[in-house]
């Protein structure tokens, strides 16, 4: 009987309980810990020496593998792991922040697609996320969702954490469930994300084994760490600064040796040349490497207490018992960013909105790189070190792009300790060998639909066994036009320069077997190899859904912005309202404006905050303050302030805040973008109850972005654009705040893009 028997009476029926699905034998708990644009080299046990101690015990526990490849960048890497296919062939062939309209582009998941979370569930496994999702459409990220693309759309029971591709550490945009909150703490109170989302981590599964002890769980902890902004205590920061004096240079050659010395690359390995734009560390001025130098330590003190974080979650999986039962992967989405550009940034909004960050200014603020108030990038040069030994960086398809630690411990599942395993794997392999280990088999469809098959391969035999080995089926690469394709060991690669023909890219090739750092290019005398490899990348391309080829990265940021909103020139938000996030917030770039908010004023008088969107290192904030109406335009924590003749007298108001702008013209030359069309001017003005009361030139405006944080009504939420203590509460009674929008002006689409993939 596997059905109740219904009669009329309950003695004439017979009721049924389905078996609760039970852990398949020998099947581990899993804890995947993903960093976020960590390079090859940058744990201890990858030959860096940051300290990771967590990471190399764990490592010492378990397996280090040194052919273990990713996407190029977040949003694909995290879709390839979530579903052991393609990154373009599940329809996130670039990047969340934007939907390109063609199959392979949606910057979503296709339901065709399951995760990893999905197929587990009907076996038994909870199922809790914690970190950086960024496999949702960014337009989609807002309160009203759709949330089918959110985590717990796509089989995680629980979620805390953020949608973007980063967040400032001491000031998130959060996210439970499907709910925007506030961080439960600030960074003067000693609050840092890292910490927030182990104590989340800790907390899921003590409730997990106080209420169902014997079912298996899976934690997905994507850490904001190490990508931009780089922010850590600050002991932990100038604690590196001695150790990186040396430079990038020296740098790189220790670690190569410590590689060689580990075993994870062959002894003959040589450091290719430095990356094309990178300059010599001995080249450089004491102020340019004592300024980069604090740079580099920010990323450092970041990765290191990353990883201090991490123990407190290991140690609670030993205290609780759950250790040996756990299979724990801890690995990374991308090589090391580029983003930085030449010089790196203290606060890179300033220079996103065309407003240079001099040398002398990076000096001035040399104390303030990583703690709030800063968007901290390093320099390539460092990014470069981070990457050791592997050619160029994120977003491109040559070693240092897409070769990426990854570190398995099982104590009950894996009898090596401390071992290394060679040979080619990929990002989508992961999810078939978790599978395999699991006794789980792909559904066919899940919730009805028909799945696509998942075209990763199991790794599970090198759990166990020490020989090389590698993927069977060839492997494509594609990110912004650069191209790869490895197959049996040899690798085809073209770095694509945007806006030129790809018909004119230069194909390289690799015997990766024999040639880890890609230092040999074998193209002029393997012709025939080439052109069955670049054929082959072909045929995998039309397969896997990558065309057509696209590399208007800038301008393709720029239409997804302005489609998003479509005509939509009015928003109104009412008080009570929570947080909105940037990319669903009013698109006031490259637009003359107008907000006004209907207000109450008791006669005690009133202030704070009526609407802000940004953060300390940009946006924008229209508030009282000492009886005053006050507007500030932040560009890179450069306050342009408006500040009203008179008060604001006691009553029904509404108070506003005009931008016009004038005319399009072109600039000269600025570096890093070129000329661009900006307004020939920028007047604003405050009104109250229709009567202009301050009126002044904003010689800078927001030309590629307004913030990477959103929008707050009636307070400004954590880190405050202007200068007051957050959240600055307005103490009157808003009714509502309305912006109108006029028509927009072509927007920056270069600098946009820029800007955007900083972000990723």
């Amino acid at each position: 009987m596997t059905d109740p028997r219904i009669g009329k009476t309950v003695p004439e029926s017979t009721p049924h309980w389905p078996a609760a699905p039970k852990r398949p034998a020998g099947a581990p708990n899993i804890l995947l810990v993903l960093f976020d644009d960590v390079g090859f080299s940058d744990f201890g046990c990858y030959g860096s020496s940051i300290r990771t101690p967590t990471i190399d015990q764990t490592a010492a526990r378990g397996l280090r593998y040194s052919g273990f490849h990713t996407t190029a960048m977040c949003s694909t890497t995290r879709a390839a792991l979530l579903t052991g296919r393609n990154h373009h062939a599940v329809g996130v062939g670039c990047l969340a922040n934007f939907d390109s309209g063609f199959p392979g582009y949606r910057g979503k998941i296709s339901p065709d697609a399951g995760t990893l979370a999905e197929m587990l569930r009907p076996h038994g496994w909870r199922n809790y996320m914690v970190g950086k999702w960024h496999v949702t459409p960014l337009t989609q990220s807002g309160p009203a969702g759709p949330f089918d693309g959110w985590p717990l759309g796509r089989g995680f029971d629980r979620f805390y954490g953020f949608l973007d591709a980063e967040t400032d550490q001491y000031a998130p945009e959060l996210v439970r469930d499907n709910t925007h909150v506030d961080p439960p703490d600030t960074y003067e109170s000693g609050y840092h994300l890292t910490s927030d989302l182990v104590d989340q981590s800790i907390r899921m599964l003590a409730e997990h084994q106080a209420d169902a002890p014997d079912a298996p769980w899976l934690l997905w902890l994507a850490l904001g760490a190490c990508h931009a902004p780089h922010q850590a205590p600050h002991d932990l920061i100038r604690g590196y600064d001695a150790q990186f004096a040396h430079g990038w240079d020296v740098e790189r050659e220790q670690r190569l040796a410590r590689q060689k010395a580990l075993g994870l690359v062959p002894p003959d390995t040589a450091l290719p040349p430095r990356n094309d734009g990178v300059p010599a560390w001995d080249s450089l001025g004491a102020d340019e490497q004592r300024v980069f130098t604090r740079l580099q330590s920010a990323y450092a003190g970041m990765l290191t207490h990353a990883d201090e974080q991490l123990a407190r979650l290991m140690q609670f999986l030993e205290t609780s018992g759950m250790a040996d039962d756990t299979l724990v992967l801890v690995l990374s989405d991308n090589g090391a960013s580029q983003e930085g550009g030449v010089a790196g940034f203290v606060n890179a909004m300033g220079p996103y909105n065309l407003r240079r960050e001099e040398m002398a200014e990076k000096l001035a603020r040399i104390d303030d790189i990583g703690g709030p108030g800063t968007h901290a990038n390093f320099p390539q040069g460092w990014a470069m070190a981070s990457n050791t030994p592997l050619k160029r960086y994120k977003q491109n398809t040559h070693g240092g792009g897409i070769r990426d630690p990854l570190v398995l411990a099982w104590p009950r599942g894996i009898a090596a300790r401390g071992e290394l395993r060679h040979g080619f794997w990929h990002a989508r392999d992961l999810l078939p060998t978790l599978l395999d280990v699991c006794g789980v088999t792909p559904p066919a469809a899940i919730h009805g639909v028909p799945q696509q098959p998942v075209t990763g391969e199991s790794l599970r035999a090198t759990l166990s066994d020490p020989a090389p080995r590698s993927r069977q089926g060839a492997q494509l690469f594609e990110m912004f036009g650069h191209r790869g394709l490895w197959q049996a060991g040899w690798k085809a690669v073209a770095w694509h320069a945007p806006g030129t023909p790809f018909d004119a890219d230069r194909w390289e090739l690799y015997h990766l077997d024999e040639d880890f750092a890609e230092n040999h290019d074998l193209a002029t005398a393997e012709p025939e190899r080439l052109a069955r490899l670049k054929a082959l990348w072909w045929r995998e391309a039309e397969a896997h859904q990558v065309l057509p080829l696209d590399d208007r990265f800038g301008a393709r940021f720029a239409e997804n912005a302005q489609r998003a909103q479509g005509a939509r020139t009015r928003f109104v938000f009412h008080h009570g309202m929570g947080h909105l996030p940037s990319d669903v917030a009013p698109d006031l770039r490259s637009r003359s404006y107008q907000i006004e908010a209907q207000v109450v004023i008791p006669q005690s008088g009133a202030e704070g905050v009526l609407i802000a969107h940004g953060d300390a290192t940009s946006g924008y904030s229209l508030y009282l303050q000492d009886g005053h109406l006050v507007h500030d335009m932040n560009i890179g924590g450069v306050h342009q302030l408006l500040r009203s003749a008179r008060p604001v007298l006691p009553g029904r108001r509404r108070l506003g805040f005009r931008m016009q702008l004038g005319p399009l013209v072109l600039t000269p030359p600025i570096p890093g973008h070129g000329r661009v069309a900006v307004p020939a001017s920028r007047s604003a003005s405050l009104w109250i109850d229709g009567d202009e009361v301050a009126e002044g030139a904003c010689p800078l405006g927001f030309a590629t972005l307004i913030s990477w944080s959103g929008l707050d009504i009636a307070r400004d939420r954590g880190s405050p654009v202007s200068h007051y203590a957050a959240p600055f509460a307005f103490t009157g009674r808003l009714i509502c705040v309305t912006v109108d929008l006029a028509p927009q002006q072509p927007l920056h689409g270069d600098g946009i893009g820029q800007a955007e993939m900083a972000r990723q």
